[in-house]
């Protein structure tokens, strides 16, 4: 699951470097205080940028301000519409709306990711992007929404807060579509406490987004910062030199979170296999991150049991079916946009939910005792 189980005397080195060298904590400038032409979070963003392969990786404070600058950077207008998944974290909804664009859910399939099919069935001439998240480490039918995409000039921004590292076909997540966003919360494969990275196919949407993610500032190299450039208005969504340092030591060990979660993943998969559990559809093309292991029983109260069971043993359910409310735009009246966009909310998303409530998702996690597949299939036994 997490970068935060291997943090040590590599995130202590990267930080104090920062204060042997300066102490300048502020992403740019300052030039003159910095020894060693110490940056941190440009570094983080070169690197970053090139284990993805992509052209321009910019840094910022949070996953959800990723995909605020993602969509900033798309120039769209007020009222146009931003189709994303019913089944994802409520900052991705939350993104659209701040960007005062209209939020559209699409009903998730057996990935638990968005279903090809009802997107196609969503396109209106007011959509203008699309969000498709890696929810929880795997990605949907990628081959499919970028074909319908193309067919209607729409924009794919992927949300890969759970998919750092993982793959469809040769390309990495977040490489896929036009924008890539990234998370690296306190519970994501890698971690700099908060934090969040997008990348980008064209200069000028990293253009755009290096300067609304900064005020506006265009950080023009021929005039000073106070009298800088600009050509729009924007907000602070800046790293520090603090989460930059944490992230360089992170990131060296990315491959190492991947392995370890694959491994376990597939210790626990291969035992809970001998009660005939149906488990969450992979696509072909898809590597996941094995950031859970998810698996669907008959019903609601089975899988309400299932998760006591487990609890009483000791192991953790992740997001379902405990914390779905976070998870599932169903419950999301708050957020009047949607509501009004969806006259009876909770009656709008009838085939995700069928698969929502009927799953149980396991966190993987790096460090694993080697009892813990047992104790899983033991405590599933009695239930199922």
């Amino acid at each position: 699951m997490p970068g935060y189980e291997l943090i040590g005397k590599e995130e202590k080195k990267q930080l104090n470097s920062i204060f042997s060298n300066g102490g300048i904590l502020f992403r740019q400038g300052f030039e003159s205080l910095r020894k060693k032409n110490s940056f941190k979070v440009l570094e983080f963003e070169k690197k970053f940028s090139k284990y993805m392969g992509s052209k321009y990786a910019l840094a910022v404070t949070s996953g959800t301000a990723a995909l605020r600058v993602a969509l900033a950077s798309l120039n769209l207008k007020k009222g146009d519409e931003v189709i994303t998944q019913s089944f994802t974290f409520v900052a991705t909804v939350e993104a659209i709306i701040e960007s005062r664009l209209t939020p559209v859910c699409c009903d998730v399939d057996e990935t638990l990711n968005m279903d090809p099919d009802q997107l196609k069935k969503l396109i209106t001439k007011k959509t203008k992007a699309v969000i498709v998240v890696h929810m929880l480490g795997v990605s949907p039918e990628m081959d499919k929404i970028k074909k319908i995409c193309k067919k209607f000039n729409i924009s794919i921004i992927e949300d890969t807060a759970w998919g750092c590292g993982g793959y469809f076909g040769k390309s990495r997540l977040g490489t896929l579509g036009r924008i890539g966003t990234y998370s690296f919360d306190f519970a994501k494969t890698i971690t700099t406490g908060e934090g969040g990275m997008i990348v980008f196919k064209k200069k000028q949407d990293f253009d755009r987004a290096k300067a609304w993610h900064d005020h506006g500032h265009e950080n023009n190299p021929k005039v000073p910062r106070w009298e800088d450039t600009r050509s729009s208005s924007g907000f602070n969504y800046r790293m520090t030199e603090l989460q930059g340092a944490v992230g360089l030591a992170q990131l060296k060990k990315l491959e190492k979170v991947l392995k370890f979660q694959r491994l376990n993943k597939d210790k626990i998969e291969k035992k809970i296999k001998k009660l005939n559990l149906k488990f969450r559809k992979i696509p072909k093309k898809n590597i996941d991150t094995c950031d859970a292991l998810i698996f669907f029983v008959k019903d609601k109260s089975i899988a309400k049991r299932c998760r006591k069971s487990l609890n009483m043993n000791g192991i953790q359910t992740k997001i379902l079916p405990e914390a779905s409310t976070w998870h599932f735009s169903k419950y999301w009246s708050h957020m009047s946009e949607l509501k009004k966009k969806y006259k009876n909310l909770k009656r709008s998303f009838i085939k995700s939910e069928n698969y929502i409530n009927r799953a149980i998702s396991i966190p993987i996690f790096v460090k694993m005792n080697k009892e813990i597949p047992n104790i899983i299939y033991k405590s599933l036994k009695k239930i199922i």
